[in-house]
């Protein structure tokens, strides 16, 4: 079992339009709504790809029962997500069908109280001892601490679990402190987190803060891995046009499923790369076009760094 926790879930909204306009008002020509986070969008590539999967996380409300409904009809997901007083977010998306660009407007969450972060924390404790992995993703909620995905990491550790670590600011410099197995920050998080925008450099200096491994997500240009066993850059073999919002989650999933398979590293960033181009042809976060997947899987291009990790 592949275990991912999600402590800001979110029901996500796609809304997409002929042409956004600023100050204008839409007719809006479809609507969408799914279950969203990174770490849900995680679990449900996770297992359209066959692995069995387990969600944790929070969720509470009118929002959070309408997110619980609609993973229970739309996946092969197992719910473990822990009830809160207050209600899950939102985040709306809107896409521009013109230029396909899309603008994302996020929620910030419900306040967590300590005794839900007990309940949680028990939970997470008790779902490790079945886990073969487990992934640690997104933004937290109000009232959770902000060193939590350090202590989520050490317990896993001390449970014999590898750890994937994807969130950004703090959270994520917290974190690398527990040394997680994996970091899958992308480019703009990774700057901001070494100061650096050369994205080796950026790579290596977050091994150094504590990841035993770190794989960038460099959008277009695919992938780079900095590993104790080598340096790896993948990329697809052509961009692909549409939303990429969630590519970086289905590259979480292409990376943690490739882990507990035992896969050699290069494999694991094709999988990672295909999937992430995939989504980009999808119509949701969580999910990706199975056709574009196969087509691009054998394709992509893989360069292995000559220098050292």
């Amino acid at each position: 079992m592949i275990l991912t926790v999600t402590l800001n879930a979110a029901l996500d909204i796609t809304y997409r339009v002929p042409r956004l306009c600023p100050h204008t008002t839409h007719r809006v020509t479809e609507v969408t709504e799914r279950p969203g986070g990174k770490g849900l969008n995680v679990a449900r590539v996770l297992a359209a790809l066959g692995h069995r999967t387990i969600a944790t996380g929070f969720a509470g409300g009118g929002t959070g029962a309408a997110l619980r409904a609609l993973l229970a009809q739309e996946s092969d997901v197992t719910d473990a997500l822990v009830p809160v007083g207050g209600a899950t977010r939102r985040t709306v998306a809107v896409v521009d069908e013109t230029s396909g660009d899309t603008t994302q407007l996020n929620e910030p969450g419900p306040t967590v109280s300590p005794a839900e972060w007990d309940t949680f924390l028990g939970a997470y404790r008790e779902l490790l001892g079945d886990a073969r992995a487990v992934a640690l993703c997104g933004s937290l909620p109000p009232g959770v601490p902000v060193d939590v995905y350090a202590r989520l990491t050490r317990a896993a550790r001390t449970a014999g679990v590898p750890v994937l670590l994807d969130t950004s600011g703090e959270p994520l410099r917290r974190g690398l402190a527990a040394r997680p197995d994996l970091a899958k920050p992308n480019a703009d998080e990774l700057a901001a987190l070494t100061g650096s925008t050369e994205p080796l450099r950026a790579a290596r200096d977050t091994r150094r803060r504590g990841a035993h491994a770190v794989a960038a997500s460099l959008g277009a240009d695919g992938m780079l891995a900095v590993t104790a066993d080598g340096i790896w850059q993948a990329a697809p073999p052509r961009r692909i046009a549409g939303n990429p919002t969630g590519a970086g989650d289905s590259a979480v999933a292409g990376l943690l499923s490739g882990l507990v398979e035992g896969l050699p590293w290069p494999d694991r960033l094709t999988r990672a790369v295909a999937l992430s181009a995939a989504t980009v042809r999808a119509p949701a976060a969580g999910e990706f076009d199975t056709e574009t997947y196969e087509e691009l899987l054998p394709r992509v291009v893989v360069t292995d760094h000559p220098s050292a990790a």
